[in-house]
């Protein structure tokens, strides 16, 4: 049984299915950078979210618009604090218009319409900025059981090979277990894959769903109290 250790089988391996076993294992440390990366990026930016929405309803109830910007300054590490920002520097930029100006200087600007826009192309940036690799992973799940594949294909035609030479099991075995090998580093290079591109999907889509909320209570602000 001492033949068919990891290294044993290694040895016995062919060239190209080397290669291909070398390639999953790129793909395995890459996919789990992502997947550590992503963490760190939603766990940090999750928790500052929160603690910036509460201190944003605040200053808003007082109409502090500075000090909200300040903060979202601060906390500068969630998606939610970046388009919040871009709402409340063309709030105040159009409100300085407004008020240094006058609405009949300003002509057709529409200062709702202005924070809505910043906010709408913060909001495409940052989510994209959150799918960040996430079409990487999705590739590698897709890919890896046929890369996989490929290698048993390759064991399963030596193995054939050195049957038709009349070899025996001890001899065609290396090639059989090296076959079976490479499928499952396959499967085992695509399930975190596939798990990660599930989970982080799913934390993009509420994240979204949560800058949409914050920026809808920001338009809402803005109409009451954002035309002179």
């Amino acid at each position: 049984m001492h033949g068919f250790t990891l290294m044993n089988m290694w040895g016995s391996m062919s060239w190209p299915v080397r290669g291909i076993s070398l390639f999953m294992l790129v793909l395995s440390l890459w996919s789990l950078f992502v997947i550590v990366e992503r963490w760190i990026v939603f766990r940090r930016g999750i928790r500052q979210s929160y603690s910036y929405v509460i201190a944003l309803r605040d200053y808003l109830s007082k109409r502090k618009v500075d000090d909200a910007l300040k903060a979202a300054r601060v906390h500068h590490g969630s998606p939610i604090d970046k388009v919040v920002e871009s709402g409340l520097m063309a709030y105040k930029s159009g409100r300085e218009a407004l008020e240094n100006e006058g609405p009949e200087d300003v002509g057709e600007f529409d200062l709702v319409d202005s924070v809505n826009r910043a906010l709408e192309r913060v909001k495409e940036r940052e989510t994209a900025g959150l799918r960040k690799g996430l079409g990487g992973l999705a590739t590698v799940a897709s890919i890896a059981p046929f890369i996989g594949l490929l290698g048993t294909v390759i064991g399963i035609i030596s193995s054939f090979n050195l049957l038709s030479e009349g070899g025996t099991i001890d001899v065609i075995g290396p090639g059989i277990a090296e076959a079976l090998v490479s499928t499952a580093f396959g499967l085992l290079v695509a399930i975190p894959a596939a798990m990660g591109f599930n989970y982080y999907t799913g934390r993009v889509e509420n994240i979204v769903v949560d800058m949409n909320d914050v920026a809808s209570e920001f338009i809402d602000y803005v109409l009451k109290e954002g035309r002179v």
